[in-house]
């Protein structure tokens, strides 16, 4: 790159662009959503969104700066007691940083000589569920038992003890550097129903939320169904869940809709797509299908079927054999006389891809900011959601849609975003860039046409990588949906090489976040360092404690205990805590 300025400082001192970004005196570098291109993305551009942003950014600490490593798995990690049946989670030693040199060497005395580009936080797949929703593929769990959690209740309070420790760092783990922003990348929401994304924003930017539909007083769905293939944990039912050691729970149930408090993260945040937020239960192209239209606002929900017709739902939406939900709509029809009653809810709509955007762009969910949270008219106008921002003065963030409105879970981009990535990088070779997507290289096999570009050639994965290595500036590809930790190395011809960092999700455990540090090391080097955090609440649970802190503390235990969860989510070491080793293109 031809400029090196920092944003942070070394430890020797305050570096003066530390103190404007920090302060948000500088929109960029706070992170206030400059669009790289206005055509493509006007995002926060105004002075009003400016002055936002620079009212809200945190203060610059008035000492050297210096890693801050408390609330990150460096100090501590949720671990599972001994013994066998229902496990409870204590304190842990903290997982160690793993230097990677695949890419490149590094040179002893990097430490002393590093000066931070930029610092932010990753969240992915939050997947904020509106559990009664009547569309909801719970009766899968009669095929497979992973196909419904008995945490799902609590991703409301889970997320936003995530957002708590967010707050509460003080700043990055390695270099001390004032956090930018955060990013989300995709799955925000489970279902694609406006309830869901509602609760999102609110997390994200503040706000009172009462994770409830249907009946107001009172929760209508698997929980207190009678079905013993579910958690009741109200009742004194021997339930298959609490044959494994699940515990009763006397009011769980009232306390799981009962509202509660987002503070809103206290840092500018963006907001990348993912296939659940696009597509009904992430994988049907069925918008503007009225009967499940009609069935998602309406008073019946199906609850259990025959584990033979279960499997066979199952098989047709992992193996992409009904994208448009047409078999889906048929096979529901066949059990309507199985639904039970529920009370009927406008707010459980699905909402397109324009009323994705438009809610980003509510002044109601602005929080820090920026505007739209990434988003702007022009996508609107465009039909896209894909946008640039700057970072500082010598980073830019790219977030790709790379979900596929054909339909099915796994993704793609179309020709016309990836020459605008192209194009992107291209005008911006003198910025490094860090490319953010809800889908990993490998699962981005999916090229249905778009209904609404039918047209268009959809692109996958490998077209993806052989892009961004043909660009001397890409530093990382950061991306969720596998929701598993994986840090992959990828190298192209003429020694342009980058890192895709592919971060597990927050509603499968162990439920975490990412932070990542962008350090140039001064010799010919730039390390890329990532740092899991989870959220807020304390590793030891209380069977009596029901209030907000305390279901976030038995999400995360619950989610530990899952009937059939994978036990290898969290990755191996190289994959955790880390820092990356790159040669500067």
């Amino acid at each position: 790159m031809s400029r090196t300025r920092s944003v942070a400082g070394s430890g020797q001192g305050i570096h003066r662009r530390s103190v404007l970004a920090a302060t948000g005196a500088v929109a960029l570098s706070a992170g206030a959503g400059y669009a790289l291109r206005p055509s493509d993305s006007q995002a926060a551009t105004t002075k009003e969104a400016t002055e936002a942003v620079a009212a809200s950014s945190r203060q610059a600490p008035a000492a050297p700066l210096a890693p801050y490593t408390k609330g990150t798995t460096v100090a501590s990690v949720a671990t599972p007691r001994a013994g066998s049946g229902y496990r409870r989670l204590g304190d842990g030693p903290g997982w160690q940083r793993v230097v990677r040199s695949e890419l490149a060497a590094p040179h002893s005395g990097r430490a002393g000589r590093r000066t931070a580009l930029a610092a932010f936080v990753q969240l992915t797949d939050l997947h904020i569920i509106d559990a009664q929703h009547p569309l909801r593929l719970e009766y899968l769990r009669s095929a497979d038992v992973h196909a419904w959690r008995p945490h799902e209740a609590l991703t409301v309070q889970g997320a936003i003890s995530l957002v708590e420790r967010i707050n509460a760092l003080r700043g990055a783990p390695v270099t001390g550097a004032p956090l930018h922003f955060a990013m989300t990348t995709g799955d925000n929401t489970d279902n694609n129903a406006r309830s869901e994304l509602e609760w999102f924003l609110k997390i994200m930017s503040g706000g009172r939320i009462t994770p409830n539909t249907g009946d107001p007083r009172r929760y209508e769905g698997v929980q207190n169904s009678g079905l013993k293939q579910y958690w009741q944990p109200d009742a004194a039912l021997r339930d298959a869940d609490k044959q494994a050691g699940f515990p009763r729970l006397d009011g769980f149930l009232q306390a799981a809709i009962r509202e509660v408090q987002s503070p809103g993260l206290n840092l500018p945040w963006y907001s990348t797509v993912g296939n659940h937020d696009s597509l009904p239960m992430g994988c049907y192209a069925s918008h503007r299908d009225s009967y499940l239209t009609d069935l998602a606002v309406g008073g019946r929900k199906l609850m259990d079927v025959p584990a033979a017709e279960a499997k066979r739902l199952q098989t047709l939406i992992k193996k992409a054999r009904d994208p448009r939900g047409v078999r889906y709509h048929d096979f529901l029809k066949s059990h309507a006389r199985a639904m039970r009653s529920v009370t009927p809810d406008e707010r459980r709509a699905p909402f397109t891809p324009a009323e994705y955007i438009e809610a980003h762009l509510d002044p109601a969910f602005r929080g820090v900011g920026p505007v739209g949270h990434g988003y702007s008219s022009a996508n609107l106008d465009a039909g896209t959601q894909y946008y640039a921002f700057r970072i500082s003065d010598d980073v830019i963030g790219i977030s790709l849609d790379t979900t596929d409105a054909g339909g099915h879970y796994e993704g793609s981009i179309g020709s016309a975003q990836l020459r605008w990535l192209d194009r992107t990088l291209r005008e911006n070779k003198d910025s490094y860039a860090v490319v953010f997507s809800h889908h990993t290289s490998k699962t981005m096999t999916n090229t249905r046409p778009d209904p609404a570009r039918p047209q268009e050639r959809r692109r996958g994965g490998q077209e993806v990588l052989a892009l961004l290595g043909s660009h001397r500036n890409v530093l990382a590809w950061v991306n969720g949906h596998i929701h598993k930790n994986v840090i992959t190395p990828h190298s192209a011809p003429g020694g342009r090489s980058f890192w895709e960092i592919s971060t597990a999700s927050h509603v499968d455990f162990p439920q975490l976040a990412r932070v990542i540090e962008l350090a140039d090391n001064k010799d010919g080097t730039i390390s890329l360092f990532t740092t899991l955090v989870e959220s807020s609440a304390p590793h030891r649970t209380d069977f009596s404690d029901l209030s907000q802190t305390g279901l976030a503390a038995l999400y995360r235990e619950l989610s530990l205990n899952a009937p059939g969860a994978s036990t290898t989510l969290g990755g191996n070491p190289k994959d955790r805590n880390t820092e990356l080793v790159l040669k500067k293109g």
